[in-house]
C-alpha cells in the first residue's frame, strides 16, 4: 500500500483530479483544484466549497469551547469563498455526534454557528445529523457568488506579480502551542487553573475564533483591484504559496524580513524556542489571504497597513525560495501535510 505522505497534499489532490470525469454540464465552470467550485449563474458565478472537521485531528475539545468551534467551522468555508474574491450567501452544516454529547452541547455548538452566520451575513439553510462512533465530526458547505469579471483563481498568477498577504501570520500556531501546554498542565494536575495571560489573548483568539477576510474582498473591490491569483492561508503560507505557484506555473521569491508577524507571536515563539518565521510559513490556520497583483496595481496598496508585500513571482517554476537578510536563499517546503495527518 502507498503511504499518503509519499504523495503529499498537492500530489493526492492531483491524483484524485485526474480520475474525475470531465464535467458534462455547461454550468460547471471550474471544479477540483481551487478554494471553491465555480458555476455559471448568468450575471454572476456561483461558488461552492466544503470543509470537514474531525475531533482529534482538527480540534481538541479539552480546550476548544463548542461555541468557538461552531463559529470557526463557518469561518473555514467563508474563507474559501473570500479566496475566490467572492462573498458568502448560504451555509449548510452537517454533524456526526457520539452519545457523549448532550442536547445542551449541541445548543452551544449551534450558538457559535449562528453567531458566525450573523457576522458574515449568511443564511443557515440546512444540513444533516448522524451518529458517530469517533467523537464529533462537522461538515460545512458554503455557497457564495462573485461577479464574472472579478472571479479570482489560483492558476492565473504571472511572473513579476507582487506577492501580498493580509493581516499577520503565525499567531494561530503559537496560540495552539499555548493551549496544548495548558492541556498538559491540566492532565498532570486537574486542580490547576489555566495560566493564559492577557498578553497572550490575541494568540489564543487567533486559534480558537479566527475571522475570514471578507473585509478585504470589499476593500479590494472599492480600490478597483482584481488580484491575478488568490488563496486563503489555512495550511500555512509555505503550503499555499506552493499551491499557487504550482497551478500558475511560476516560481517565487519571498523575503523573511517582510513576513508580517505580530509582536505577541515573536514573544511566544521565543518562549517556545520556535522560529517565528517557521511559525508563519508552516503554522497554518491564520485564515488570511495570499494574493498576487500586477506591480502597477500594488501602488494602490502600498499605504494599506493591513496588506504586506512579501515577494514576487518569477518565470522559473522550479525555484520557490525564501530569501534571508544575509542574501541566502532556501527552497520553500510545505510541512502542513504531515501535521494534518497527525493533528492540526
Amino acid at each position: 500500500m502507498t503511504d499518503l505522505n509519499t504523495l503529499g497534499e498537492i500530489g493526492l489532490i492531483e491524483r484524485i483530479r485526474q480520475e474525475i470525469p470531465t464535467p458534462t454540464h455547461s454550468e460547471t465552470i471550474h471544479g477540483i483544484g481551487d478554494d471553491a467550485a465555480v458555476f455559471d449563474w448568468g450575471d454572476d458565478y456561483g461558488l461552492l466549497t466544503t470543509d470537514m472537521l474531525v475531533e482529534g485531528i482538527h480540534f481538541d475539545l479539552t480546550y476548544v469551547p463548542l461555541k468557538h468551534l461552531g463559529y470557526k467551522a463557518v469561518t473555514f468555508g467563508v474563507s474559501d469563498i473570500a479566496a475566490m474574491n467572492g462573498l458568502p450567501i448560504q451555509v449548510t452544516i452537517s454533524v456526526g455526534l457520539s452519545s457523549r454529547f448532550p442536547v445542551e452541547a449541541v445548543d452551544e455548538l449551534y450558538e457559535g454557528i449562528r453567531a458566525a452566520c450573523v457576522a458574515y451575513n449568511v443564511d443557515l439553510v440546512g444540513g444533516d445529523t448522524t451518529s458517530s462512533r469517533s467523537g464529533l465530526i462537522i461538515s460545512v458547505s458554503v455557497l457564495g457568488k462573485v461577479p464574472k469579471d472579478l472571479i479570482t483563481y489560483r492558476h492565473t498568477a504571472q511572473p513579476n506579480d507582487v506577492i501580498c498577504v493580509t493581516g499577520d501570520l503565525g499567531a494561530a500556531y503559537l496560540g495552539l502551542q499555548l493551549l496544548e501546554r495548558e492541556k498538559q498542565v491540566f492532565l498532570a494536575d486537574p486542580n490547576m487553573q489555566p495560566n493564559l495571560s492577557e498578553e497572550r489573548a490575541y494568540l489564543v483568539q487567533r486559534q480558537l475564533r479566527p475571522d475570514a477576510r471578507t473585509d478585504m474582498v470589499h476593500e479590494l473591490r472599492d480600490l478597483g483591484i482584481r488580484p491575478t491569483a488568490m488563496i486563503d492561508i489555512s495550511d500555512g503560507l509555505a503550503s499555499e504559496l506552493l499551491h499557487l505557484c504550482h497551478q500558475s506555473g511560476t516560481g517565487a521569491v519571498i523575503f523573511d524580513e517582510n513576513l508580517p508577524i505580530d509582536d505577541q507571536t515573536h514573544l511566544a515563539a521565543d518562549e517556545f524556542k520556535i522560529s517565528p518565521v517557521t511559525a508563519a510559513l508552516n503554522g497554518g490556520e491564520d485564515y488570511e489571504l495570499l494574493f498576487t497583483v500586477r506591480p502597477q496595481a500594488f501602488e494602490k496598496l502600498e499605504t494599506n497597513a493591513r496588506i504586506t508585500a512579501i515577494g514576487y513571482l518569477t518565470p522559473d517554476p522550479t525555484q520557490i525560495v525564501l530569501s534571508t537578510k544575509a542574501g541566502q536563499q532556501t527552497p520553500v517546503r510545505a510541512q502542513g501535510w504531515e501535521n494534518l495527518m497527525q493533528k492540526k
